[in-house]
């Protein structure tokens, strides 16, 4: 198995309890939302522990999801959950086409230019609805727009690195 398939994926956080037999209120990191219902196992981790939990049922409500997990039976208990990261190992995630990538496959790639100079390391994504943005480690100021063939010329994962058209210049 690679190092990339053993990683365990945060896809969301329970943020509450939903009324009084269990339910839990779920912040979905995924696009659409209500993928992270598609996932019958979850892994919570939480206040230093982590274990899997199974997805009795769960539906859309307003912005968030709500979800009845096996084993969380009422209020109280859904209530302790508050806080928790909801992760599934990177295996289980969708294959996706050559070209497209999972914002988490390219967090720490080193991202260079053409005429070679370091620029950073991916620490974060940014979605603007536009385009998604590059945040790299050397400033929270250092944003590279992430349009294919345009800006990002090449993603190379088995190398872990980007190459960019953006001049290092742009940032002084």
């Amino acid at each position: 198995m690679s190092k990339q398939s053993d990683r365990v994926i945060r896809l969301g956080r329970i943020t509450g309890a939903h009324g009084v037999k269990g339910w839990v209120r779920v912040h979905s990191f995924t696009e659409p939302r209500t993928n992270l219902l598609d996932y019958d196992r979850w892994l919570l981790e939480h206040r230093g522990q982590s274990g899997p939990v199974a997805l009795v049922a769960g539906r859309e409500s307003g912005r968030k999801l709500i979800a009845k997990l096996e084993g969380v039976d009422d209020r109280d208990a859904a209530e302790e959950l508050t806080g928790a990261s909801v992760c599934v190992p990177r295996s289980e995630l969708p294959e996706l086409d050559a070209d497209e990538y999972y914002w988490t496959d390219l967090e720490g790639l080193k991202v260079r230019n053409t005429a070679g100079d370091r620029l950073g390391t991916v620490t974060r994504l940014i979605g603007t609805g536009a385009n998604d943005v590059l945040v790299l480690d050397q400033s929270e100021h250092h944003l590279i727009p992430f349009v294919r063939g345009k800006t990002v010329l090449s993603v190379d994962l088995e190398q872990g690195e980007i190459v960019v058209d953006w001049d290092a210049s742009f940032w002084e």
